[in-house]
């Protein structure tokens, strides 16, 4: 639903000091993406007029991290929440209403905010959450049911510490009458700032209608405010999204031991073993197989190929029915055509290998063309820098590779050729020629081995 005269702002100035960390706070990642990336994307989702974000500690780091487009408002002295509102003031159009939300509060949903924009009506909104040990958050303080304020922790008596319901900050509030609320506000309480939630007060004064929203879930209003918190969302983060592809047909051996880091496009009968990361943008074709402790980055892997255990993918394509590892690397530009082989220590970067092709033991083939149906012998190395430049190798198709070739590029290697094992190839090989470079073997007959004194 597209809401024209809403305003979204997410603050994110705080430090974040019990992070114990130099990165900002709300650059740390939930499932491989910043937490406030987390949160644009889903304020972005509600199509709001205008997507302000408050930036104050680390604000350049903040600015180069994040890819969406916002509109930065900077905060020089984080004096509070209040204070952050105001200003953000001349931000904000004259009427319509301002949703406010946190860069550290990631799994907000567009379904919990949509039902709290609905909420708001020409009032307030905010949302509310019930816990068992409410130590630490302000309290929402009811008279006969309505709300009428809300108290921070500091500033509570015992009473008051007594109320399980808490107050999340996320709140939606009417644009005309922020002038005068946010003029009002005080900063003699036990933290020296100026509280956003004083509002809350005021609009009662003023006779403006202030509903409560209860979250459906705790996850989806917490806030980080340090690494256990992180570690816990991540993990509530990674079981939703196990719990998708589940719904989606994909076999997860064990959805607790699964990491999506970014997008993952997936065909029909697709299997994945235990602690498996995928990041980036991957897609997998019909029927693919990844075995256990495999990493994948933008990857995109064909109908029915296999990726043995401990294998590496990054920035590469891997075509239909090949088998990839086990303990096997492809780096970026690495393109695998269909039915090819790439076997135990093996890394290929930067490397076309053509339909068939089998590259299958302790092997390093980078920069290299290779055709179809060829054979790389076992310790072959494509020998492609010389300090200073890289150069290709051109292998042709069905060609057989000896084992522990160097082949010193640029070279190229004919189509039918073979190699001798243990040849430096430094000049063009023949198409259907035997090349091989190797010295003359030589046995030295009186030659008797060391050995150590007994006595």
């Amino acid at each position: 639903m597209s809401h024209p005269h809403l305003s979204v702002l997410i603050l994110a100035a705080g430090r974040g000091t019990r992070m114990y960390s130099d990165l900002p706070k709300v650059l740390h990642e939930i499932g491989g993406k910043p937490m406030l990336s987390h949160v644009i994307d889903t304020a972005l989702s509600l199509q709001p007029t205008t997507v302000g974000v408050v930036i104050g500690h680390g604000k350049d780091a903040v600015r180069a991290r994040i890819s969406q487009t916002v509109q930065w408002i900077e905060q020089d002295q984080q004096l509070g929440t209040g204070h952050a509102v105001q200003i953000a003031m001349p931000h904000l159009p004259a009427n319509g209403h301002t949703l406010v939300l946190y860069g550290d509060v990631p799994l907000i949903d567009r379904t919990t905010l949509e039902t709290l924009l609905a909420a708001a009506g020409d009032g307030v909104a905010l949302l509310s959450d019930v816990l068992d040990h409410p130590t630490g958050y302000g309290r929402i303080v009811r008279e006969q049911g309505e709300i009428v304020g809300i108290v921070e922790e500091k500033d509570a008596n015992a009473a008051e510490k007594a109320i399980r319901e808490i107050n999340t900050g996320v709140m939606v509030l009417p644009n005309a009458h922020l002038p005068a609320w946010l003029g009002k506000l005080q900063n003699a309480n036990a933290q020296g700032e100026y509280y956003l939630t004083d509002v809350i007060a005021l609009a009662v004064a003023d006779g403006v209608t202030v509903s409560g929203i209860t979250v459906r879930a705790h996850h989806l209003a917490a806030g980080v405010n340090n690494k256990l918190q992180l570690f816990e969302l991540e993990r509530i983060f990674q079981k939703e999204q196990a719990e998708k592809l589940l719904g989606a047909g994909i076999t997860l051996r064990d959805a607790n031991r699964f990491d999506l880091r970014g997008s993952l496009q997936h065909g029909r009968d697709v299997v994945i073993d235990v602690n498996t990361v995928f990041e980036g943008d991957c897609v997998l074709g019909n029927g693919v197989e990844i075995e256990a402790h495999c990493v994948l980055k933008n990857v995109t892997i064909g109908d029915g190929t296999r990726i043995k255990a401990f294998s590496h993918l990054e920035n590469c394509t891997v075509g239909a029915r090949a088998t990839i590892g086990p303990f096997a690397r492809l780096r970026p530009d690495a393109a695998l055509a269909d039915e090819v082989h790439v076997g135990n220590f093996v890394e290929i970067k930067k490397s076309i290998v053509g339909h068939g092709s089998k590259v299958n033991h302790l092997t390093y083939i980078g920069d290299t063309d290779i055709g179809q149906n060829s054979n790389i012998g076992a310790g072959t190395i494509t020998c492609n820098y010389d300090g200073v430049n890289k150069f290709r190798t051109e292998i042709g198709d069905d060609v057989r590779i000896g084992s522990g070739t160097m082949l010193v590029a640029p070279v190229t290697v004919g189509d039918r050729a073979t190699t001798g094992a243990g040849s430096v190839i430094t000049k063009e090989c023949p198409p259907d020629k035997l090349t091989l470079s190797r010295a003359q073997q030589v046995t030295v007959r009186n030659w008797k081995r060391p050995e150590k004194n007994k006595a």
